[in-house]
Order: structure tokens, then C-alpha cells, then sequence
């Protein structure tokens, strides 16, 4: 027991017993749909300001037509562009400002390109071609 006289710890009503809000019920979820839902209490201004927000954010996106295209591995579809320690231009475009690797989901790398330019970067700043992080303020 904590502290404060619950089960489990970090204060989140424990484990399968069920926490401030009642019995677990996410394991059950048979034929609950929108209309089954509890009822909840009124709304504030606010909280009625964010959602009109949101659901007219969502209505301009489904409209506009939201920019999902496929990333595609640049090193996949130009074979000839290799990947190399001693390209620190080229590997400049896969770090970012804070020395950062870019993740594969946003570059679009592959999962093999993405390993060899985490590599290839790795070289570079062991020998000093790219710096680990940016300049120091200090």
C-alpha cells in the first residue's frame, strides 16, 4: 500500500481494481458504441470553445485535404547517391540544429539507409567532420 492508502503506486488508482473513476471496463468492450457512454457532467465555456475548435479544424483538413504522400527512401530510389563518412554536406541534411539524428519517419529513410547514415554520421563526428552538437552558448 502507499501513503495515501491505495493499491499500486504513482497515484493512479492501481491496478485492476479500479481507480478514482471506477471499475476497469476497457477489457469488456462488447457492443459499447457513443449511445452507451456514461453521461457527462455540463461543459465549461472553455472546454465548448476547444471542441467547436477542433471539430472545425478537422471539417478544414478533411476539405483541404490533409498532405499524407508516402515517404519515399531517396537512397532507394537514386541508387547512385551512396551513403559516405566523408560527406559531411550530405550528412548534414539527417541532423538537426541540436546534433540530433533525424528519425527515419521523418527523413523517409528505409530501415537499412537509416541504419548506414546513423553510422556514416557516427564516423564523421569521431572524426570531426560534423560536430556532436551545435555551438555552445557557454
Amino acid at each position: 500500500m502507499s501513503e495515501a492508502g491505495a493499491p499500486g503506486g504513482f497515484g493512479g488508482g492501481g491496478g485492476f481494481g479500479g481507480g478514482p473513476r471506477g471499475p476497469r471496463r476497457d477489457f469488456d468492450r462488447g457492443g459499447r458504441g457513443r449511445d452507451d457512454r456514461e453521461p457527462r457532467g455540463p461543459m465549461s465555456v472553455k472546454a465548448r470553445l476547444r471542441a467547436k475548435a477542433r471539430k472545425k479544424a478537422r471539417k478544414a483538413a478533411k476539405k483541404k485535404g490533409s498532405f499524407n504522400r508516402k515517404k519515399v527512401c531517396r537512397f532507394c530510389a537514386e541508387p547512385r547517391t551512396g551513403i559516405d563518412y566523408k560527406d559531411p554536406k550530405g550528412l548534414r541534411y539527417f541532423v538537426t540544429e541540436t546534433g540530433k539524428l533525424i528519425p527515419s519517419r521523418i527523413s523517409g529513410n528505409c530501415a537499412s539507409h537509416q541504419r548506414e547514415i546513423a553510422v556514416a554520421i557516427k564516423r564523421a563526428r569521431h572524426l570531426a567532420l560534423l560536430p556532436f552538437a551545435s555551438q555552445h552558448a557557454g
